[in-house]
């Protein structure tokens, strides 16, 4: 017969008020050092990062007074049947036909089978009228090791690189995703989420470590590039293509109208730096005659491309691009004058304001709808979408991507996955693991004893019928 042991007082009730279950707070509670025991539980799992608790929850809790009501009609069954084979026995005792040893003999086969599966269903949680009887209590003795078992399980079945990607490769990742973004509307919304996401970024960077990242790695950047090279190739092909005219046209021209508008102060400076002794008529004759010629000079030069001085402007430009590139001497100087202005504290105010500049051009297009950002964005997402959509090669390349990363991520992090299952079951409490499974399956596992009792019955219905038939 079964003993339908009492609820631990306060369990379940105490368990929902709480939300966890384990005593003292510790998940299982054990005070004997057991599979709850304070400290490290068996799994691994130190105090400091314990898991939560296994909750038991009021749904937990209906389905654990299911099983009682299948509890009790399975016992009830067994009561019959033992009733029925009392009777019977009597019957065939008192002589009162032949039928009563049939009926005597399939009540006692439907009690043994009864027996039987409740002794089986009972041992998986508890002890047997809290016998302990070997290999009895199953799940709460041997918890730890169903969980090292179940997540074995998981990793040699669902975690290994073949069922990954046969997986992945069914689901059809690159169409599905094609497909999706193809859709106005959603690629409005990634859109959106990643403004958003971006516009938080932004936001909870430190400005002052941003700008001190990006100072050094420009300055950085700089400092290893030697830039006379790079610089005299530029001016070399800007004077090989006369690009550099249309510069000398322009210095001409604001020279002449300088010198038109300033006439005063060009022979002030004539005269100004003429002796003392010489009378001021003379001085003022040769800054008139200084003024003249070099306003002739200047105009010519303007109005002339063939002027000497303009060949003599690009003989010095090409020479020079020639230094920068082969003279050592020249480069070296450049050199110098690079670190020492990368040097003065007024660039490097300008290099680390950059990103104050293009952390506000990022988040003002992030936040504007119309901008030109999340309307390339947005197009650009569209277009994405079309071609994974139809372009079978495109899709096998994202499927390939998505496979190779999933592999990678189960294969290298599947100890600690695994790990979690199993450490995650060592952390629960026995008691009430086995309580919490027997809630969910125990109603199940109640129709194996009305089963046996019935099967019982016939096979021993079956038996009876047999060997009184070979006896006749």
């Amino acid at each position: 017969m079964e003993r339908t042991e009492p609820d631990e007082p306060g369990g379940p009730d105490r368990a929902v008020r709480g939300g966890a279950v384990g005593g003292g707070g510790t998940p299982g509670g054990g005070p004997d050092g057991g599979a709850g025991r304070p400290g490290r539980p068996e799994g691994g799992v130190a105090a400091s990062t314990a898991l939560p608790a296994f909750a038991y929850t009021e749904a937990d809790e209906e389905k654990r007074r299911g099983v009682r009501r299948m509890k009790m009609t399975a016992t009830g069954l067994l009561l019959g049947v033992a009733l029925v084979f009392v009777l019977a026995t009597w019957a065939k005792n008192a002589g009162l036909g032949g039928w009563a040893g049939y009926v005597a003999a399939a009540a006692e086969a439907g009690m043994v089978g009864a027996l039987a599966d409740w002794f089986a269903v009972t041992a998986l949680f508890r002890h047997p009228l809290g016998i302990p009887i070997p290999h009895t209590a199953i799940i709460p003795n041997k918890k730890d090791q169903l969980g090292a078992s179940l997540g074995s399980f998981v990793g040699e079945n669902f975690l290994s690189a073949d069922v990954v990607r046969v997986r992945l490769r069914a689901v059809g990742i690159g169409s599905r995703l094609g497909a999706w973004l193809a859709q106005p509307a959603h690629a409005d919304r990634v859109t959106a989420e990643l403004s958003t996401a971006l516009r938080g970024a932004l936001t909870v960077l430190r400005d002052s470590d941003v700008q001190a990242v990006v100072g050094e790695a420009i300055t950085r950047r700089a400092e290893a590039v030697e830039i006379a090279p790079g610089i005299g190739k530029t001016l070399q092909k800007v004077v090989a293509d006369g690009a550099h005219h249309r510069a000398v046209d322009l210095i001409c021209t604001r020279a002449h109208d300088w010198l038109v508008y300033h006439s005063d102060s060009v022979m002030d400076a004539v005269e100004g730096g003429a002796p003392g002794w010489t009378p001021r008529f003379v001085d003022k004759k040769i800054g008139e005659r200084v003024y003249k010629e070099l306003l002739r000079f200047v105009t010519e030069m303007r109005d002339m491309p063939g002027h000497p001085a303009r060949g003599a402007i690009d003989r010095f430009l090409g020479d020079f691009a020639a230094d920068l590139q082969s003279d050592t001497d020249t480069r070296a100087r450049v050199e110098r004058m690079k670190s020492e202005l990368l040097a003065r504290s007024e660039v490097q105010d300008v290099i680390a304001s950059v990103w104050s500049s293009v952390r506000a051009m990022i988040i003002s297009a992030a936040e504007d709808d119309r901008s030109e950002l999340r309307l390339r964005a947005r197009a650009s997402l569209l277009s994405l979408g079309s071609r994974l959509a139809t372009d079978s090669r495109l899709q096998a390349k994202v499927d390939g991507w998505v496979e190779d990363a999933a592999v990678y991520v189960v294969t290298t992090y599947r100890g600690e996955i695994t790990s979690l299952i199993s450490e995650t079951v060592a952390s629960w409490d026995a008691e009430h693991t086995s309580r919490k499974i027997e809630a969910h399956i125990g109603r199940d596992l109640q129709f194996i004893r009305i089963n046996g009792t019935v099967v019982g019955a016939l096979a021993g219905l079956v038996i009876y019928t047999a060997a009184h038939a070979l006896g006749a």
